[in-house]
């Protein structure tokens, strides 16, 4: 991996955890802006517990070493709840304001996914 790689991976990457961990527990504590979101959505508000809780446990995963097959859980768990976000918001014709967040989450999860270092991927062996 070249050095410009290497650094391209943990900016995303702090940036994504940095991100992630912290609406994740914005979540957690049910902050008063969070709840309105969610409801304003139409969600259920107890989904903001189960998102905080994978949130927080997905950044653990991709911060800690070894492991490739709980990251690759932990970026698809990452990519499919930051598009689900964005839809949401398209869904209920939020602007782009709403969609500035997720959007760039998802990208950095691309980004840190797509640069991430050998010994953090998936070795797929034929047999």
């Amino acid at each position: 991996m070249t050095k410009r790689n290497k650094i391209i991976y943990w900016i995303a990457t702090v940036w994504l955890a940095l991100g992630m961990l912290s609406t994740g527990i914005v979540q957690l504590i049910k902050m008063e802006e969070e709840v309105a979101m969610m409801t304003h959505l139409g969600y259920p508000l107890y989904l903001l517990t189960i998102l905080g809780i994978w949130k927080i446990l997905g950044v653990v995963a991709v911060l800690i070493p070894k492991f490739a097959l709980l990251k690759e859980w932990a970026y698809a768990g990452f990519f499919f709840a930051m598009l689900g976000a964005i839809f949401s918001h398209l869904a209920v014709g939020d602007g782009a304001k709403e969609l500035f967040g997720p959007a760039l989450l998802l990208l950095l999860t691309a980004i840190s996914w797509y640069f991430r270092p050998a010994d953090r991927k998936m070795i797929l062996v034929n047999q």
